[in-house]
């Protein structure tokens, strides 16, 4: 499969996150990184080596995807300090548009797991970030 094969999956299906590994697609509705955290911590090979395509990657998505050892991204907003920390790795990263931060749901201010991880320099850093955070909100 090509990434291009993934992105129309993601749009036509209107997921938040498409993920194609080892043959399967795994396809994703939960909004944020909740998705991402999941697969990580309950089936991390379908992240290792895969496809993503999702609509929003900020720094703690692209956290999320670096530690599952993704190999290919495509986001349709990719924010500047994603883009950075994934500059760092070998992944294949394509984008529609790059913004400088990703704003929250309602549009009044910075996505908080985009704040908690500003000043993490690694995806190590930012994991028990982004797990504190998913599990306050259960």
């Amino acid at each position: 499969m090509e990434i291009e094969e993934l992105i129309e999956i993601l749009h036509k299906g209107n997921y938040s996150c498409v993920i194609f590994n080892h043959g399967e697609i795994v396809k994703c509705s939960d909004r944020g990184i909740r998705d991402l955290l999941r697969i990580l911590e309950t089936s991390p090979a379908t992240l290792d080596g895969a496809m993503v395509a999702d609509k929003v990657v900020g720094k703690g998505a692209a956290a999320l995807m670096i530690s599952g050892h993704v190999r290919q991204i495509y986001a349709d907003v990719l924010s500047r300090p994603a883009r950075t920390l994934l500059n760092s790795t070998d992944i294949r990263v394509s984008y529609g548009d790059l913004v400088e931060c990703i704003i929250n749901r309602t549009g009044t201010g910075i996505c908080p797991v985009e704040t908690l991880c500003k000043e993490c320099n690694s995806a190590e850093e930012c994991l028990p970030l982004i797990k504190r955070f998913v599990d306050s909100k259960n």
